[in-house]
């Protein structure tokens, strides 16, 4: 072998980790809507799970990648650990799928439907669709997919490259002694487990081992250690993407890891013992990029069997290695990884900006409930859950700029500018919670009191504000046009409310049956509570946005107050529920 064959080999591989790459990277995005519908079921149990990793792998074909996904989306809290294991799993039986494509480099035969199925055969022709739908489709659908048909082509001339670099190897005494040694357990293993480590992809090493399988100098005798090996180094990928994350996420990429390990540690001693018993011939017989996929997909659908009823005792190790340990106030905000599957991510930032809401209709709950019953435990809760959701908005917000700088749908696009102005709706909802809450603590430290009058006039408009964002956050969480659509006519009944509050208030001030001190706490009040029906109607129009294309929020409002029938019975319907 010559500096030539070397040079020839760092090309191919170039050429194929290149190709790989293109082809994961479009199959990945031309996927990507239906990925976001899929995950964004999560797995009830381990099976489901599994065969959603089987299924999203073989598509984008990276178990790497498909692992990278499930740390962030547990980073996110989209996925609990106990549903990602079954999907983990599932990513290592998927990723076979590159082995059997790549097997078809070692078919021989002078039939024509084989010589068909040969790479020289369909791979120029494969290239020449990727070049013609590029180059002269102007439907982004198909010029999307062009990078598949391109990306494989590339790999697969990487992978003939190789082969041709490396086949003088198989004259050589010496290679085939280095190959020999190999053949000890812990050596292939390690071999298998470095090299992937290095080049961070399974199904690349993988193709690698099948080009030098074409040398005929390997046997399977080294090819079995050196493929458990390869699920091993796969792992590094993962553990690399958990750093800076959660414990849950750093957990999900201990799984990965435990999974291959012990997989490993179980079937490698099996095996070696029965072939000491037994004395395997087909050990000793040159490996085929065929036979390498076929024990590939083995070994990973025996582990699978082995441990899949085990997982709860794969979580308990993922527990024991990331210990529990003080709250470190993690926050639900999508993890940055999934930025490069951009309609994943905008499914996460509504996950997350859902938790926001949920958040902030608690704070007004309990801030409510300060107006009937002060408790200076629960002015702090509503002190901290404010400073919460600022910093949802705050994290959230700058994730959602990164994520509209990224290739997103028309729709994605959309909703992910709306979220940008429903977190800033949340965020001040949350901030009239806390004003409410500080207006409490004045009428307690001042002793001040409200009539019985006013108190139930409170009340009434009390119960109006909490059904109308009440209405507001299960529209969002839901998002059901229907009930968004019930929002508005209960903020123009918030108003009038105020208006009648504020009218009396000044009737009794005259009668000198309230205080100038009392009106100015009442005044406050009077304010958040219209604010937080203010931003409960904005939220609801927000879902409507979001179902209805090129939606002029401005044009709806004005229509439903003045020309809406439905409008006008609802208007009224809650005019006569919410009556002082």
């Amino acid at each position: 072998m010559t500096i030539f064959n070397v040079f020839a080999l760092l090309g191919g591989l170039a050429m194929f980790l290149y190709g790989m790459n293109i082809m994961g990277n479009a199959l990945e995005k031309s996927a990507g809507s239906r990925l976001k519908d899929i995950l964004a079921t999560l797995t009830k149990n381990t099976l489901s799970g599994f065969l959603l990793g089987l299924v999203v792998t073989a598509v984008i074909q990276s178990s790497s990648a498909t692992t990278v996904m499930v740390v962030g989306f547990v980073n996110s809290g989209v996925m609990t650990l106990k549903q990602s294991i079954g999907v983990i799993m599932g990513a290592n039986v998927g990723t076979s799928v590159t082995a059997w494509i790549l097997s078809l480099a070692g078919i021989d035969g002078d039939a024509w439907y084989i010589q068909l199925l040969k790479p020289d055969s369909f791979t120029p022709i494969f290239a020449f669709v990727g070049i013609i739908l590029f180059m002269f489709c102007k439907r982004q659908k198909l010029r999307d997919i062009a990078p598949i048909f391109l990306g494989f082509a590339i790999l697969m001339y990487g992978m003939d490259f190789m082969s041709g670099a490396v086949a003088p190897l198989s004259e050589s005494e010496s290679f085939r002694n280095v190959l020999l040694l190999f053949t000890n357990p812990l050596l292939g293993v390690l071999a298998g487990a470095v090299m992937t480590a290095i080049i961070q992809s399974s199904s690349a090493s993988v193709g690698i081992l099948q080009a030098l399988s074409l040398t005929g100098a390997i046997n399977y005798g080294a090819v079995i250690p050196i493929v458990m090996g390869q699920n091993i180094g796969t792992c590094v990928t993962a553990l690399i993407s958990s750093t800076g994350t959660s414990k849950n996420a750093r957990r999900a990429a201990v799984v990965h890891l435990s999974f291959n390990v012990i997989s490993t540690i179980i079937i490698l001693p099996i095996f070696s013992i029965l072939n000491a018993i037994f004395d395997f011939e087909f050990v000793k017989l040159a490996a085929t990029p065929l036979g390498i996929a076929i024990f590939h997909s083995a070994f990973n659908v025996i582990a699978v069997m082995i441990l899949m009823p085990m997982s709860a005792l794969l979580e308990k190790v993922a527990h024991l290695v990331v210990r529990d340990g003080k709250n470190d106030g993690e926050l639900n905000i999508p993890d940055i990884r999934l930025l490069a599957t951009p309609p994943v991510a905008v499914g996460a930032c509504r996950s997350s900006a859902r938790t926001m809401s949920t958040l902030s209709a608690e704070l007004v709950e309990r801030a409510f409930k300060l107006l009937d019953k002060y408790d200076e435990k629960e002015v702090a809760v509503i002190s901290q859950g404010e400073d919460d959701v600022d910093k949802y908005e705050d994290a959230l917000g700058s994730y959602l700029v990164k994520l509209s700088g990224e290739d997103l749908s028309p729709e994605d696009a959309a909703e992910t500018s709306t979220m940008l102005h429903v977190i800033g709706d949340f965020e001040r909802i949350s901030d009239h919670a806390k004003n409410i809450a500080d207006s409490c603590v004045e009428l307690h430290e001042k002793k001040l009191a409200f009539s019985a009058e006013a108190m139930k006039e409170i009340s009434v408009l009390k119960g109006a504000v909490a059904e109308a964002m009440e209405m507001a956050v299960k529209a969002y969480e839901t998002g059901d046009i229907t009930t968004a659509s019930l929002v508005e006519p209960i903020e123009q009944v918030v108003d009038k409310l105020k208006d009648s509050i504020r009218a009396r208030h000044i009737e009794r001030l005259k009668a000198g049956d309230c205080t100038i001190e009392l009106g100015f706490v009442l005044t406050d009040l009077l304010t958040n509570f219209e604010r937080i029906a203010d931003h409960s109607s904005n939220i609801a129009v927000s879902v409507i946005d979001i179902k209805n294309k090129n939606f002029d929020s401005h044009a709806y409002l004005n229509r439903v107050k003045h020309s809406s029938d439905e409008f006008n019975s609802l208007y009224a319907a809650y005019e006569a529920k919410y009556r002082i």
